[in-house]
């Protein structure tokens, strides 16, 4: 498939644009045909023994041109785009009008206004017997560097009158402050290309790249739950929209495989570009002014 890349506009403010704050990047094994509900029949998934790769964002931005808000990406899979491979987004959500409206209308997205809501507990400090140390060694100790807490993080998608809850998260972090937490994880830079579009607000097809810079270091995978079904939805809304949602969250509940903290994050995000699709050759990818 030959790719002619032609610029998109922007009402956002002059790109890149520049997100700086955390975020958790977590990979899962998602059923095939759960990403393929999600991505364009002309693309080919990366895929084997019937998973692709897909997973989740979720950062909390402190600076961004919609100012402080928080997003969480879900990431049906991956798709093939020789000599690399690009991710597509099930779901964006965000609480943030500007961010929202930005996602759909400029990058493509699958946008949706939602709800952050935090809880945070404290973990208690566990003592250590004298025999601690020794179990420790041989990996059967319960040593724990003590004080923690834990974040609960419900997210819940609102459209009009409907609210629909579409997972919790559960974080454990160490306290911030603490000696042992000084160590962040080497500083890296890196880009995470994706494609976009082909939804009621940017039916193009589109590709653009996220550039960061930051420091990060592999952390205990978060719990995801489904919440109790306490969801309000309008009679009107569509059995097809419903399905999006359910898959969305199956895409959550996948196993996950690996966790990044992102730490002193500054993500780039580039201009999209308007994909043009031509049969006759696969995925050779050429720029036009």
């Amino acid at each position: 498939m030959e790719v002619a890349e032609t610029k998109c506009s922007s009402g956002y403010g002059k790109p890149p644009w520049i997100f700086k704050g955390s975020a958790l990047y977590q990979l899962h094994l998602v059923k095939s045909e759960t990403a393929r509900a999600f991505i364009p029949k002309e693309f080919r998934l990366v895929e084997a023994f019937g998973y692709t790769l897909g997973g989740f964002f979720l950062a909390s931005y402190e600076d961004s041109p919609a100012g402080v808000f928080d997003e969480l990406v879900v990431i049906a899979g991956t798709v093939w785009n020789p000599p690399t491979s690009c991710a597509w987004a099930a779901r964006v959500l965000v609480n943030s009008g500007d961010a929202c409206d930005h996602g759909r209308k400029e990058v493509g997205l699958p946008s949706q206004v939602a709800k952050f809501s935090k809880k945070i507990t404290a973990i208690p400090r566990q003592r250590k017997s004298k025999f601690s140390g020794f179990l420790d060694k041989i990996g059967l100790g319960t040593a724990s560097f003590s004080s923690k807490s834990c974040m609960d993080v419900l997210v819940t998608e609102t459209n009009g009158r409907s609210t629909t809850d579409i997972c919790n998260i559960n974080l454990t972090a160490v306290v911030p402050g603490m000696k042992f937490d000084k160590w962040k994880g080497p500083a890296i830079k890196m880009s995470l290309p994706s494609f976009s579009g082909r939804t009621e607000y940017n039916p193009s097809l589109l590709k653009y790249s996220c550039n960061i810079e930051c420091r990060v270091r592999a952390v205990r995978a978060a719990k995801v739950s489904r919440p109790s079904l306490t969801s309000k939805q309008d009679a009107e809304e569509s059995l097809s929209e419903h399905e999006r949602q359910n898959l969305t969250i199956s895409v959550m509940l996948s196993k996950p495989i690996l966790a990044l903290e992102f730490s002193c994050l500054k993500m780039q995000v580039e201009a999209p570009v308007v994909v043009s699709q031509h049969p006759t050759i696969r995925f050779a990818t050429t720029v036009t002014d």
